[in-house]
């Protein structure tokens, strides 16, 4: 896929998507925008716009495709456009944006590294002024192949499908040695693991060389981790690095403990 990551000096005129969020406070995201944000940025809210919490399928369940389009017409989004997600830096919220956009096919979808100070820092003006776009009408056409449910992970535990599943959890989560979010520790059956954290530079995400001992890149790769945000980053990375066979597993470790058992301690 390959060329999702910019620096903020890379950055050309296009449309700005703001992701910032906490998961600890819900609402600091949006009065973080509200009270200052990159000039023509309009706000996506992880919960609210890129989740579907009226799902039953992890603790940030996918949107329906239906939701996702009206979020992007409603943001007034055309394939033409070249479209920069930013964050805090170094979170994961930008990348779960970016790839809703390339679950819908957008062509020009890039990720800021270093998220909204580095675009301040490249002299990118910032305001409080809500911007308005016109509604657009999109026809969309699905890229079904990045996107995995639990059936089919499922299928890849059993032996049916054959692909490779990295877990982007810490490594104490993933062990089951401790578990301080969901009501079962460990991890998916067969997994390995990658925590994404250790891709943070300070508030930007690098591709370690390490990971080419972990996946290779002719390998079929499904990413997950605790609700499938966490995963967005590690997806996004290795994306960018030339690894063209990844696919997401959104509802993740959350969704797959209410229907399966797991596995605890190291896979190797």
């Amino acid at each position: 896929m390959g060329n999702v990551f910019v620096e903020a000096t890379e950055v050309k005129s296009g449309r700005f998507i703001d992701t910032r969020f906490n998961l600890q406070d819900q609402e600091w995201g949006l009065k973080e925008y509200q009270n200052a944000h990159i000039e023509g940025s309009i706000y996506w809210d992880l919960e609210k716009d890129l989740s579907d919490l009226s799902s039953t399928e992890g603790r940030h369940p996918m949107p329906s495709k239906a939701q996702l389009q009206q979020l992007f017409e409603q943001s007034g989004l055309s394939y033409e456009d070249t479209i920069y997600v930013y964050d805090q830096g170094g979170a994961p919220f930008a990348a779960r944006a970016w790839w809703m956009l390339k679950y819908a096919n957008f062509p020009k979808v890039y990720i800021v590294n270093g998220g909204i100070d580095a675009l301040k820092d490249a002299g990118f003006n910032v305001t409080n002024e809500i911007p308005k776009f016109n509604p657009t009408t999109l026809n969309i056409d699905w890229n079904e192949g990045i996107y995995v449910n639990r059936q089919y992970v499922k299928n890849v535990v059993d032996g049916v499908e054959h692909a490779k599943l990295l877990d982007a959890r810490a490594a104490i989560r993933y062990r089951g040695e401790m578990e301080p979010i969901d009501k079962v520790a460990g991890h998916i059956p067969n997994a390995i693991n990658y925590d994404w954290e250790q891709l943070k530079e300070g508030p930007s995400i690098r591709f370690k060389d390490e990971l080419l001992n972990v996946v290779q890149k002719n390998e079929d790769i499904v990413v997950y981790c605790g609700s499938g945000v966490t995963a967005s980053p590690l997806y996004a990375i290795l994306a960018d690095a030339g690894y063209d066979n990844l696919k997401l597993y959104v509802g993740s470790f959350s969704d797959w403990i209410n229907h399966y058992d797991v596995d605890t301690g190291d896979n190797k």
